[in-house]
């Protein structure tokens, strides 16, 4: 099977906010349409990263739609649950973009390893 080599909504895409940072809805639409590309680099090895980048898709997906106006940015959904003094709480949509950060960073790792010839999924990942 193929996948498309463009994705239909990529980071690269987002503009920023003059002040205000990154829009938040733009983020978690480029954030999902990277799990179609989990299910075809391998649904057996990625499965426990695809189960945590979604859960934390929806975490923070959760806080947005509580008020999509207020936290139309990732900037000011941090600063809401800091001024909260909830942002290091389990589950906070804080605690799952630190995350979302982290397996973006990890994903980019592998597909850089993959792109310069590494043929060897373990060693790539």
């Amino acid at each position: 099977q193929s996948f498309p080599l463009v994705l239909d909504t990529r980071f690269s895409d987002i503009e920023l906010q003059e002040e205000e940072g990154i829009p938040t809805e733009e983020f978690l639409e480029s954030c999902y349409a990277i799990v179609p590309v989990l299910d075809k680099l391998g649904p057996t090895v990625f499965a426990p990263v695809k189960m945590d980048f979604v859960g934390n898709i929806k975490k923070i997906n959760q806080k947005f739609i509580t008020n999509k106006e207020e936290f139309d940015t990732l900037q000011k959904i941090v600063l809401h649950e800091v001024n909260a003094g909830v942002a290091q709480v389990r589950n906070s949509a804080t605690e799952a973009l630190l995350w979302l950060k982290r397996g973006l960073k990890f994903l980019k790792g592998f597909l850089t390893e993959v792109k310069n010839g590494e043929k060897d999924i373990q060693t790539a990942l």
